[in-house]
C-alpha cells in the first residue's frame, strides 16, 4: 500500500510562508473581473442535495487532433459521477460501460445525450441547446438546483450554468475556477509568472516568453547559448502536443535565419493563432517528471490539500504523457515536491481557483538535495487525477500500489467492450471481494482506435508494472 501520511499539510508550514503566497497573488487578483461569475461560484450550502452534472469539455485546448479517439474522452466523466448524478456527452456510452460502472460500485448515474452543435469536443455548448438543455432544466427544477462539475471550467461551462439558472430560477453553481483564473492556471506563460511571484525565478528552468515569432526566434538563440537542450512550447497545449525539443549546438550552428525558420515551422505545425504567448525554455534532459495532485476548496472553506505525488510515464523526446503511478521517490523528495506545490496552490486559491488541480514538476539530481522546478499546471481533471480518484472511490483503506495508463494495441481495433470484460473475467477488480487486478475506464476509443485506459492494482510497484506490461496483454490474447 502507498502512504499519504508523510505528505505535508498547509497547517504544518510556517504561517508566514502561506501569507507571503497570498500577498504575491493579491496584485494579480486586483486585475481580475470575477463579478460576471458571482452567482455561479461555489459557495457553502448546508445539506446540499443538488445533483451534480459531470462533463468533459476539452474544446479550449488547442492541437488535440494528434490524440487518437480524443472526441470520445468525454465519457471519462462517468467515473466521477455518483448515485443520482448526471453526466453528459455528445456520443452514446459504449455498450456495457454503464452497467460495468454500476457493478463496480460507482452508483447509478443518469446519462444526458447532447446533440453536437459544432466540434464534438464542445460538450458544454451542446448541453446549452435543445433536448439536453430542457432535460437539465427539469432536473434543476426538481432538485432545487444543480452543480456543474466539469473537466475544465471554460467559459462555455459557466455560460451553461448561467443559462440554467436564468431558465429555472434555481441555484446552479460550478465547481471550478472562473475563466480568468482558469487561464492563469492552464496558460504556461501566465502560470510561470505566478510561480516566479510566489517562489522566485529559481523555481523555474530558464524561461523566456515571446508574443511574436521574431521574439521567439531571438529567445531561441539566447537560451540555446546557455544550456544543452532547448524547448519551444505553446502556452495552452496539453500532453506535450505543443512542444518541440532541440539540440542547442544544432540550433546555434544554424544561426538567426535558422532560428526564425525553426520557429515558423513550429508555429505552422501547431496551428498558432498569432495571439497566444510562446515559451522558449531550457529543457532538462534526464530529469524526472513527477506531478503533485491537489484539491483546492473555495477560499475560507479549507486549505488546499495534496492528494498525492505521482511519477508521470512519458514517451518520446518531447515528453508525451501516457500514464502514471504513485511516487516511488521516497518521503524526503515527496515533501520537497509537495511544499512548494502547496504554496502555489494557496496563491491560486487566493485568485479564486476551486477544484482539481495538478502541477507538473522537474526533478534533477543535485548534491545538496533535490532540485525541484515547476514546469506547468493542469487546472483541470486529467490523466493522473482521474484514475487516482477512481482508485480512491473503489478501494477501501490505504491507496494501493497501482499503475494507470492508456493501453493501445492493433489487436483491439474493432473490439467490443463487453467482449473485453468477458475475456478478462475474474481478473477484473471486484470492490466487494477485493479480488482482481484490473479496472477499465475511458473505453470510448476502444473499437475505433484499439485503445482504452487501464488501472493495474499490484501487491508492489514492481508487481503493478508486471501486470500492465505482461499479464494484461497475455490475458487479452495479444501476445
Amino acid at each position: 500500500m502507498t502512504s499519504r501520511a508523510h505528505l505535508p499539510k498547509l497547517s504544518s508550514l510556517p504561517k508566514a510562508r502561506a501569507q507571503a503566497a497570498r500577498r504575491a497573488a493579491d496584485a494579480l487578483a486586483a486585475t481580475l473581473d470575477l463579478e460576471p461569475y458571482r452567482l455561479q461560484r461555489t459557495m457553502p450550502r448546508p445539506n446540499d442535495a443538488r445533483p451534480v452534472l459531470h462533463l468533459e469539455d476539452l474544446s479550449v485546448i488547442p492541437f488535440l487532433d494528434g490524440v487518437p479517439g480524443v472526441e470520445l474522452y468525454q465519457h471519462r466523466a462517468r467515473v466521477r459521477a455518483a448515485d443520482g448524478d448526471l453526466y453528459a456527452a455528445v456520443s452514446a456510452p459504449v455498450e456495457g460501460y454503464d452497467a460495468y460502472c454500476e457493478r463496480i460500485g460507482l452508483g447509478h448515474a443518469h446519462f444526458v445525450a447532447a446533440a453536437a452543435t459544432g466540434s464534438p469536443l464542445e460538450v458544454a455548448k451542446a448541453c446549452a441547446h435543445g433536448a439536453a438543455f430542457a432535460e437539465l432544466a427539469r432536473h434543476a427544477r426538481a432538485s432545487g438546483g444543480l452543480v456543474v462539475h466539469p473537466y475544465m471550467a471554460n467559459a462555455a461551462v459557466w455560460a451553461l450554468a448561467a443559462a440554467l439558472h436564468d431558465e429555472t430560477g434555481e441555484d446552479v453553481t460550478v465547481i471550478g475556477p472562473p475563466p480568468p483564473v482558469m487561464w492563469i492556471a492552464n496558460d504556461k506563460a501566465a502560470f510561470c509568472r505566478l510561480v516566479a511571484d510566489v517562489l522566485g525565478e529559481a523555481s523555474l528552468v530558464r524561461t523566456e516568453i515571446a508574443t511574436t515569432a521574431a521574439q521567439a526566434a531571438e529567445h531561441l538563440g539566447e537560451v540555446a547559448g546557455c544550456c544543452d537542450t532547448v524547448g519551444l512550447k505553446r502556452a495552452r497545449c496539453a500532453s506535450a502536443m505543443g512542444n518541440r525539443v532541440l539540440d542547442s549546438q544544432e540550433v546555434l550552428r544554424r544561426g538567426p535565419d535558422g532560428w526564425r525558420a525553426e520557429v515558423e515551422d513550429f508555429l505552422t505545425e501547431t496551428k498558432w493563432d498569432g495571439e497566444e504567448e510562446l515559451l522558449v525554455v531550457e529543457w532538462l534532459r534526464g530529469a524526472r517528471s513527477p506531478s503533485t495532485q491537489l484539491w483546492i476548496p473555495p477560499e475560507g472553506m479549507g486549505d488546499p490539500v495534496i492528494d498525492g505525488v505521482y511519477e508521470q510515464l512519458l514517451e518520446h523526446d518531447h515528453g508525451v504523457f501516457f500514464g502514471s503511478r504513485p511516487s516511488r521517490l521516497g518521503p524526503a523528495i515527496d515533501e520537497a515536491l509537495a511544499v512548494p506545490s502547496l504554496l502555489v496552490a494557496v496563491a491560486l486559491q487566493r485568485l479564486g481557483y476551486v477544484g482539481r488541480c495538478s502541477f507538473d514538476l522537474l526533478l534533477a539530481d543535485q548534491e545538496g538535495g533535490p532540485d525541484v522546478r515547476f514546469s506547468e499546471c493542469n487546472g483541470r481533471w486529467g490523466g493522473t487525477s482521474t484514475p487516482m480518484h477512481l482508485v480512491d472511490r473503489l478501494v477501501q483503506g490505504p491507496r494501493p500500489h497501482y499503475r494507470a495508463q492508456d493501453f493501445v494495441h492493433p489487436g483491439l481495433l474493432g473490439a467490443r467492450f463487453n467482449d473485453v470484460l468477458a475475456t478478462l473475467g475474474e481478473q477484473l477488480y471486484d470492490p466487494v471481494t477485493g479480488k482482481g487486478t484490473f479496472i477499465l475506464y475511458n473505453v470510448g476509443p476502444l473499437a475505433a482506435s484499439g485503445k482504452l485506459d487501464v488501472i493495474a492494482l499490484g501487491a508492489s510497484p514492481e508487481h503493478a508494472d508486471e501486470l500492465m506490461e505482461e499479464a494484461l496483454p497475455k490475458a487479452l490474447g495479444l501476445t
